[in-house]
């Protein structure tokens, strides 16, 4: 059988500065055929565990388009057209096909389609012979819609947070497909979108509350018949009416199984909808624990988490870690002009200009000089364990590594989240020799950062995507949703 594959993924945060065009996506993934194969096939990432696993039940893995770029602002309308249009005629180029499965990430955002993912997932199914099994993965953090549903026959969402699950995801959807395209089952699907939003600090799912809802959905899919679970966590920095919890059950051919085991399933979660709210360290404080930890404590900044789309400038943390006068500490900055300038100068020397903040006044201040060059480096590196996003090669582009007291800074010239320890290690920055490390993430630096981490503290920093959710002025999402709005109400 010839399974086609069509991958399309972009996290839009709605305020974030900028868009996102074209451009964005050629520059990261944007492929057919073997050169997208190329990009996907060996790595943790969901599209090479299903490629993997489809191949070894004894299929063709026609690898059709691929498109992908780090979280960002939404995406201009001129590259949503052109993206939907490259993944329908990749389909319509393909021939025959016995199943499709898309990989979307479940929260992208559009300036002419605020549901995009629902856009193009609804123009490729359009585009495919009736009948023929379609599956999709989603992040664990898809802002679910009904046309995203529609589209497909079984969604298999991540369950952990930071993903590190994402190569096994792939492999459960292409098992339900080889079963499908052969006849055994026939999935059908049923969702839930609560009027709730479950808080970014809350997300970890090795930890309560999350931990114990995936122990209700790890039950429910071990049910005769029931053929996948998934349990979306949202995305609360894209300003949609989709924006929120959601969660889908998929059963072989039992739509009234699916529908109760999904309502049962929701209201549960929204039986504890209070446990799944943000407890919000200050980071005055969350600086003052650092200093008292056990070391290397790993200081999560939650409101430029790069991960969600934020600009990787924020200075909030390194400021406060110089006033306090805490160290070692270490801090990565996305900064390329003062990247390029530490080159110019050279290793040894003293630069005297202030580094950081440079996108916007929302993640605070620029650093003033002077800072001296420790190193440079081509900032490419390789990640070979499984990790947040799948992600097996890194190019944060030229980077310099300054100091200033007792706080080293690499300045890297292209934005680059902090998955991978690599990103430290494989430029002589040795993570046991720091008091501090900062994150520009929530959960998903913690894979990384927790082996070498005994303590690790989420704080509460200002920044477009910042766990006060209150700092917010949404304009598009559902109203009402908990605990934005304290009387929210829902009913099966």
């Amino acid at each position: 059988m010839r399974v086609g594959i069509v991958c399309l993924m972009h996290e839009s945060n709605t305020f974030a500065s900028g868009v996102t065009g074209l451009d964005r996506f050629q520059n990261d993934t944007l492929a057919v055929g073997n050169a997208a194969r190329q990009r996907f096939a060996g790595t943790h990432h969901e599209v090479g565990g299903f490629l993997e696993q489809i191949e070894a039940d004894g299929h063709e893995a026609v690898m059709l388009f691929a498109a992908w770029t780090l979280p960002s602002g939404p995406i201009t309308a001129a590259a949503a057209e052109e993206l939907t249009r490259r993944a329908v005629q990749a389909v319509a180029d393909a021939g025959h096909l016995d199943g499709v499965y898309m990989a979307p990430h479940g929260a992208a955002v559009a300036e002419n389609h605020h549901d995009f993912d629902g856009h193009w997932m609804t123009a490729v199914r359009a585009a495919l012979p009736a009948g023929i099994p379609v599956v999709a993965t989603l992040d664990l953090h898809a802002n679910l819609s009904p046309r995203m549903v529609s589209a497909v026959d079984a969604v298999f969402a991540y369950r952990t947070n930071p993903h590190i699950d994402m190569r096994a995801t792939g492999q459960q959807a292409a098992r339900l497909m080889n079963m499908a395209i052969k006849g055994d089952v026939r999935p059908v699907t049923d969702s839930v979108f609560l009027p709730m939003v479950v808080n970014i600090e809350a997300q970890a799912t090795a930890e309560s509350p999350c931990k114990d809802l995936a122990t209700m959905a790890d039950a429910i899919r071990a049910r005769p018949g029931v053929l996948a679970v998934s349990v979306l966590l949202g995305f609360p920095y894209a300003d949609v009416a989709e924006m929120g919890a959601a969660l889908t059950v998929t059963t072989d051919n039992n739509a009234a199984l699916a529908r109760a085991c999904a309502q049962e399933l929701a209201s549960w979660w929204w039986d504890h909808r209070d446990e799944f709210r943000g407890k919000l360290i200050a980071v005055d404080e969350a600086v003052k624990r650092a200093a008292a930890s056990l070391g290397p404590v790993c200081l999560l900044d939650m409101g430029d988490n790069v991960g969600g789309g934020s600009p990787a400038d924020g200075t909030v943390l390194a400021a406060e870690l110089l006033r306090q006068n805490v160290g070692p500490s270490f801090v990565c900055l996305h900064d390329p002009v003062a990247s390029a300038a530490a080159a110019m100068a050279g290793i040894g020397a003293s630069i005297d200009l202030a580094v950081g903040a440079s996108t916007d006044i929302r993640h605070g201040s620029p650093l003033p000089g002077p800072f001296v060059v420790r190193s440079l480096h081509n900032g490419q590196y390789e990640e070979t364990e499984a990790r947040h996003g799948g992600i097996r090669h890194f190019d944060q582009g030229p980077t310099a590594v300054v100091q200033q007291g007792s706080l080293t800074i690499m300045l890297t010239s292209k934005r680059c989240a902090p998955f991978s320890l690599k990103q430290l290690t494989a430029f002589g920055i040795d993570p046991a020799s720091y008091q501090v490390l900062v994150a520009k993430g929530v959960h998903a630096p913690v894979a990384a950062y927790a082996p070498v981490c005994p303590t690790l503290i989420r704080v509460n920093t200002p920044g477009v995507t910042t766990a006060d959710l209150s700092r917010f002025d949404y304009k598009h999402r559902r109203h009402p949703l908990f605990p934005l709005e304290a009387d929210a109400t829902w009913t099966k």
